[in-house]
């Protein structure tokens, strides 16, 4: 049996060198013998990957006593005295070395047991390499605050501002070159949805046509940063981490009001509050000096997790559950790190123990909330601790509220006992094995938490992590930002800067736009604006077969970003360009079309939400974003184009490719209705069917048509309307969609061919994406 495995080693090895060999060809992860090797960027990633799960911090999973994650571990003597792990300067004396380069399985690392597969040739050749060059270990990379790196020098003149000097070195350096700049009506596209979320108006593709100014394209950005659409956009994605829901999960899944938090969120980024100020209103408002009601009201941020109305629960375990979502919303969505992994043992892969995970869940275990508060038929639109809004506070210090004048308005906010709850880590995270009694002190891996200067409380944590010393904060924020306009960040895995997350490709254009950020007080709107008026954002979306062989995934950025619209703004591009869209700012959730029976078949039959009762009038017309979500049955059409479920903080959403979306598009009431609407409208005006179709190809593509684009569009209306005429009864049929009023003195067959037409173009793949 040895021998079959030692066998199945030496054909593992021979084929790892000729994918080695393949590599080189290909000049992807090839290390030269005398080239500089990062522990870092080269090292590190081997040994997350093949070694942490045994030899890593996690105390309770180490094996042999070896640590190869710390430096004074991996020189030291064995275990067994027999030789180091790793000799600095000598491999073959480095029992490491000694044992990736094995093919004895009782002998080699990792074990075949372990599952973790063999190192490859490149792999053990970077070690080595290492080794020989002393083998230097360095702080995890996302652990060291950023410095501003000197801006490099380039040539020509492609640069707008210093983010194409960093992109451009990157690119040139893998023997690639910029596109050109994408045209006029593409560059508008794609800066008013990635703005506003809302395609461009005709008014303002015709304003941007015919400003022939330098500075055009910059007024632009400047109109589009001054629009109340900009603040919707900028939430989506923060609704997202912040898993906002209309209800409150589990089987009852009764409605919750929090959506004035909502309203907050979006007058927060039209106001343009500063990022830090942002986080610390959310983490600490409460614990302000004289905390007014928008800050405490701000507070809302981490009261938007699940909450269980069923009879017969255990409320200790449920109040311990809403902390340990607490704690994973602000180590993912605000530190980007994976800290979740440590409820039940130190983690794996990142420094961070079991201690350290309870002493920053002490942050938010002080608070007033209790596991459960009765059952359904006393429910409540909000949980205690909560905050009442006036009628009159909605109409002064609250005015951003889109408040209804009728109802009673409570908020869930934040709010601490008098006394100190004493926190103790749970054996194996279970709420019921309370162990060693701990005090709250935030992550010692990414940054000291100074108590002698830092209260010990949620006001001390929004302090250390809005600290410019803090190597997280901002990195994160602006990976996600960055995230938003190209659809993947300069680290890809956008939640997770830990061990196990992604390296960044350009690591020093992030740590200068990290402390460019903080040096500007944090302005998020100057940040949005370096991004779009960069010409790395403004370049064409067209690829060659050479760039996709060499690029496949546009890590260099050698080209423009194009990809489908999120499931919210898919929805509000069809709004909007048939003229439908209600542009009113906040409010309360809304009932739009939805396919019958989903909510009755996932409920508990208890509740104001046991059926689905669709709304009327301009409710139907409101942005995706405002589209009621139950976390039992979200919202089915924004589903099935990936959007969140809100059940858990997420930072990055899927992006899947499914016939279900093109039956959403063909079929759908919101789509078929819009194309209804606006084939009406363009029917009542005195212009040629040419006409008529060019400005609905305008307002939905937006772009002039090509002669062929028309021709095509223009044959098929002819077609469709003569069988209209034929059969005057199915031009009725076709144009029966929708509740929104029909207008007065249309001829239906015309109204009907014009409606095929529109549904043709919403169908259309550049519809639907930004390129």
């Amino acid at each position: 049996m040895k021998k079959q495995i030692s066998l199945l080693i030496a054909l593992s090895a021979f084929f790892g060198i000729i994918a080695f060999s393949c590599f080189q060809k290909t000049g992807v992860l090839n290390k030269k013998s005398g080239d500089a090797i990062s522990y870092n960027f080269d090292v590190r990633p081997i040994l997350s990957d093949k070694c942490f799960a045994c030899h890593g911090p996690d105390a309770n999973k180490r094996e042999a006593g070896l640590r190869l994650d710390l430096a004074e571990s991996a020189y030291a003597k064995l275990k067994d005295g027999k030789g180091v792990a790793i000799f600095p300067g000598k491999p073959e004396q480095s029992e490491v070395y000694k044992r990736i380069t094995s093919v004895d399985p009782d002998y080699q690392m990792p074990t075949p047991e372990s599952h973790l597969g063999l190192l490859t040739v490149n792999e053990t050749g970077i070690i080595k390499n290492w080794i020989e060059q002393g083998a230097r270990y360095e702080k995890h990379w996302a652990f060291i605050a950023p410095v501003s790196p000197k801006v490099p020098e380039v040539d020509g003149d492609w640069a707008k501002n210093e983010i194409d000097h960093f992109v451009l070195t990157n690119m040139e350096s893998e023997g690639l070159k910029p596109n050109d700049q994408a045209d006029q009506s593409q560059l508008l596209k794609r800066l008013s949805l990635d703005l506003t979320g809302l395609p461009p108006s005709l008014e303002l593709q015709k304003q941007f046509e015919g400003n022939r100014s330098e500075k055009a394209y910059e007024q632009i950005v400047d109109h589009l940063l001054n629009q109340k659409s900009y603040g919707e956009k900028m939430a989506v994605y923060w609704l997202d981490l912040a898993r906002y829901a209309d209800s409150y999960g589990y089987q009852d899944d009764e409605v919750r009001t929090q959506w004035p938090w909502r309203d907050w969120l979006i007058h927060a980024f039209n106001k343009n509050m500063s990022y830090d100020q942002f986080l610390t209103w959310q983490i600490a408002g409460d614990m302000l000096p004289g905390a007014s009601k928008e800050q405490i009201l701000a507070t809302a941020f981490f009261r938007n997790h699940k909450y269980t109305e069923e009879g017969g629960v255990i409320p200790e375990e449920y109040r311990i559950e809403y902390n340990i979502d607490k704690t994973k919303t602000y180590s993912t969505g605000v530190l980007g790190l994976t800290v979740e992994c440590a409820q039940c043992h130190d983690h794996k892969y990142d420094p961070v123990s079991q201690e350290d995970y309870y002493r920053l869940f002490a942050f938010f275990n002080n608070s007033k909330e209790v596991g459960y508060e009765g059952d359904v038929s006393q429910s409540k639109p909000a949980k205690n601790p909560m905050m009442s809004i006036t009628d009159r506070e909605a109409k002064s210090l609250l005015s951003f509220i889109n408040r209804p004048d009728t109802s009673r308005l409570i908020v869930s906010v934040l709010g601490d006992l008098d006394t100190l709850r004493p926190t103790h880590i749970l054996n194996r995270g279970v709420y019921d094995a309370p162990g060693k009694i701990v005090t709250a002190r935030a992550l010692p891996a990414v940054m000291k938490f100074d108590t002698a200067k830092l209260p010990q409380n949620r006001l001390g944590l929004a302090k250390w992590t809005t600290s410019k010393s803090n190597p997280l904060t901002a990195r994160v924020f602006v990976n996600q930002i960055w995230q938003e306009f190209f659809g993947r960040g300069l680290v890809k895995s956008t939640g997770d800067f830990g061990m196990q997350g992604d390296l960044p490709t350009h690591p020093e254009l992030l740590d200068w736009l990290a402390v460019d950020f903080m040096n500007h007080g944090w302005n998020i709107k100057r940040l949005v604006k370096q991004i779009v008026t960069s010409a790395t954002y403004r370049q064409s979306a067209k690829s060659t077969q050479e760039k996709l062989n060499a690029d496949p995934e546009n890590i260099y950025l050698s080209r423009g970003p194009r990809y489908r619209l999120p499931a919210e703004l898919v929805r509000d591009m069809v709004l909007s360009s048939s003229g439908l869209l209600i542009s009113k700012i906040g409010g309360a959730s809304v009932k739009p079309y939805q396919p019958k029976g989903l909510w009755e078949a996932a409920t508990s039959g208890r509740g104001s939400l046991r059926t689905y009762q669709q709304d009327r009038g301009e409710a139907l017309y409101r942005r995706g974003m405002y589209t009621f979500i139950k976390l039992t049955v979200p919202p089915p059409s924004m589903i099935i184009f990936d959007a969140s479920n809100r059940d858990h903080c997420e930072i990055k959403r899927s992006k899947t490719n499914t016939p279900l979306q093109a039956l959403v598009m063909l079929n759908d009431p919101t789509v078929l209705e819009a194309s209804r609407v606006l084939a009406e409208k363009l029917t009542l005006k005195t212009i040629s069917t040419e006409d008529k179709i060019k400005e609905s190809f305008q307002r939905i593509i937006c772009r002039k048509p090509s002669d062929k684009e028309l021709k095509l569009l223009v044959e098929y209306y002819r077609e469709e309307e003569k069988g209209f005429v034929k059969d005057k009864k199915q031009a009725f049929k076709v144009l029966n969609v929708g509740e929104y009023r029909h207008e007065k003195k249309v001829k239906e067959n015309e109204a009907a061919a014009l409606m095929r037409v529109i549904n043709t173009l919403y169908n259309m793949e550049e519809a639907i994406t930004k390129s």
